[in-house]
């Protein structure tokens, strides 16, 4: 069972170890709840709420890196890339010269951008680009804008400024 909700109250019992949660929900099925009530042990996992964006969105930026790749005679896997190095959400790492590849296979993409030292260690500094699966609304509207602009550079049609405006304001952007 999921639900939203948020978190009122918590105790810990330093003598058992044990805490006490209660939350608050809108959304809980009663009834789901009742058949978890005699369990003896539950998986619970608590985590900040973000909305998911559309997936129509993602699946439209799909088709245009599709577009994309035909127009200019490249791999569709390649384009993405190329677009979340302009536009996407990364981090910085600093990591052993030995573990560069190593990072590069788990990433997304990633751009070397050279040797640091870090309290007499040497590091190879990284920026490492998330995938858009795991984009917010506004990041992948930011992405998505700007495959956007990246067809229409190149002549490619989408939709019009408006479409757009209102699908981001369907996911609340």
């Amino acid at each position: 069972m999921n639900c939203t909700g948020r978190l009122i109250d918590y105790e810990w019992d330093l003598a058992t170890r044990q805490s006490l949660l209660i939350f608050q929900s809108d959304n809980v099925n009663l009834e789901e709840l009742d058949k978890l009530r005699n369990q003896e042990k539950l998986k619970i996992e608590v985590v900040r709420y973000s909305e998911k964006r559309s997936l129509d969105s993602n699946a439209y930026m799909w088709v245009l890196l599709q577009e994309i790749a035909a127009t200019i005679h490249k791999d569709k896997w390649e384009v993405y890339l190329d677009m979340l190095e302009r536009y996407g959400v990364f981090t910085h790492v600093i990591v052993k010269p030995q573990a560069v590849e190593r990072v590069k296979e788990t990433w997304r993409a990633v751009k070397e951008l050279g040797e640091v030292t870090v309290n007499g260690q040497t590091g190879i500094q990284l920026q490492c680009y998330y995938g858009s699966s795991t984009y917010n609304k506004k990041e992948m509207a930011r992405l998505l804008d700007g495959v956007v602009s990246e067809c229409k550079e190149i002549g490619i049609e989408t939709l019009t400024q408006e479409e757009l405006n209102s699908m981001k304001e369907s996911w609340g952007v």
